[in-house]
């Protein structure tokens, strides 16, 4: 039977990988996925509206329905 030495046991070692990322503050059209940017266009339209909550409504009814303080 063979034993695992303590230096060899739970070892993991990951790829290495060199990613190059190239950070922008815009994002295009082409990135967003048809279904988010419906969703988007649906918020703004209900902001528009005001179809909106405010931030302390909203915890103050999730307080209630999950009852978390």
């Amino acid at each position: 039977m063979h034993f695992m030495t303590y230096k060899k046991k739970n070892r993991i070692e990951e790829p290495t990988e060199t990613y190059e990322v190239t950070p922008t503050n815009e994002v295009t059209s082409e990135e967003l996925h048809p279904v988010l940017i419906q969703m988007l266009e649906i918020g703004l339209k209900q902001i528009e509206l005001g179809q909106t909550k405010p931030h302390e409504q909203v915890m103050a009814e999730m307080k209630k329905k999950y009852n978390f303080k």
